[in-house]
């Protein structure tokens, strides 16, 4: 038995590393991209649901942003609270802004997808670029960045949405670094031709590619999913690509209780249960791969087992992961998160398996 569980490890550290090296890689040691303005039309679109907090300190942001031809489609749907007066109030005072009211519809209830949808019919420009409520750019230069690795064929931005850093918080390092390691894949998987996701806090396409795909029609019962669901839809190694130059980044405001933070990963792991069959295969067996490389050791190590063989394997697993999420966390600008890996890595795991579980028998309910 001990035999069949070491050579069962011997092949999921290769697993591992296939993925860090053959795939991770690719980001990791991607060039720094050059950011040339294009000056091409775009509408910035915000959906918000109850954020008057957030809309009153971010869209201000927003309209500073240093480029000479976007909107700012701003879209209230239903919201209980005074986000709607934020946003009229923004409306009457920035000419580039445009409001769209969304109500409470019976059939769409609760669904972001329906208001988005509005939102961007709603707008002028040829070119979309999206960000969350709670979100804001790190620089004037967000559009310009963003919308610089538009091409003729390249319709279908992906970018990076940050967390903020909040110093002597674990639970903070734990959600930096589960973005930063999905970033990673994603944009990994994108530079080797294999799109399969994006975030709303950060995305851009052109507005044809809403349209020839019939909107979010395909998943529009899946009440979350507007960003990920919708690249994995329609982006193909030929329309898609990455910006991952730190004027590009947008920064969110993190979730500060672990509860809050669960609810939020329960519906997105709840949103990857509907990619297509092969980019569920391939994250399933990164993260069936991570898990097992805890576990398989744990017997072989109790009976010293080929033990100097399995230290080995071990260590050779982490220097290759650890270079790579080192790079990685580089260019994505997240300090620090590279000494704490072995630890909110391993945090993250079984957090996941415990998502995977409980979401087996629940199912998260709305956006919002």
């Amino acid at each position: 038995m001990l035999i069949i569980l070491f050579y069962f490890f011997i092949f999921i550290v290769f697993v591992q590393i296939a993925y860090y090296l053959g795939v991770f890689r690719s980001f990791a040691f991607a060039k720094a991209q050059k950011i040339t303005s294009k000056r091409i039309p775009i509408s910035v679109i915000v959906c918000a649901k109850n954020e008057e907090e957030n809309v009153s300190k971010f869209i201000p942001i927003l309209a500073a942003q240093d480029y000479p031809d976007f909107e700012i489609v701003l879209i209230d749907d239903a919201s209980s609270d005074g986000t709607l007066d934020i946003f009229e109030e923004y409306e009457k005072q920035y000419s580039n802004i445009r409001l769209v009211k969304v109500a409470n519809n019976e059939a769409f209830w609760g669904n972001k997808k329906y208001a988005l949808t509005l939102g961007i019919k709603a707008a002028k420009k040829e070119y979309l670029l999206f960000t969350d409520a709670d979100c804001f750019p790190t620089s004037k230069d967000w559009i310009t960045a963003m919308s610089s690795q538009f091409t003729m064929q390249k319709t279908i931005v992906l970018g990076y949405g940050k967390y903020e850093r909040i110093s002597g918080s674990f639970l903070n390092k734990l959600i930096r670094f589960e973005t930063l390691l999905t970033a990673v894949q994603y944009f990994s998987w994108a530079k080797i031709g294999r799109p399969y996701m994006g975030v709303g806090r950060n995305l851009a396409y052109k507005r044809e590619e809403f349209f020839n795909a019939n909107g979010f029609i395909e998943h529009m019962k899946v009440r979350s999913g507007d960003d990920d669901l919708f690249v994995n839809q329609v982006a193909t190694k030929k329309n898609t690509t990455i910006v991952f130059a730190p004027e590009s980044f947008t920064q969110s405001t993190a979730k500060t209780t672990f509860s809050d933070w669960l609810t939020q990963k329960r519906r997105h792991v709840a949103t990857a249960s509907h990619y297509k069959f092969a980019d569920q295969l391939q994250l399933g067996t990164f993260y069936g791969s991570q898990l097992l490389f805890f576990i398989l050791p744990i017997p072989l190590l109790i009976f010293q087992f080929q033990w100097i063989a399995v230290v080995s394997l071990i260590g050779v697993r982490y220097l290759v992961a650890w270079i790579m999420i080192g790079y990685s966390a580089g260019k994505l600008q997240e300090k620090g998160l590279k000494l704490w890996f072995p630890i909110v890595e391993l945090v993250l795991i079984f957090t996941q398996l415990n998502i995977f579980i409980v979401n087996l028998f629940s199912k998260p309910a709305s956006w919002k």
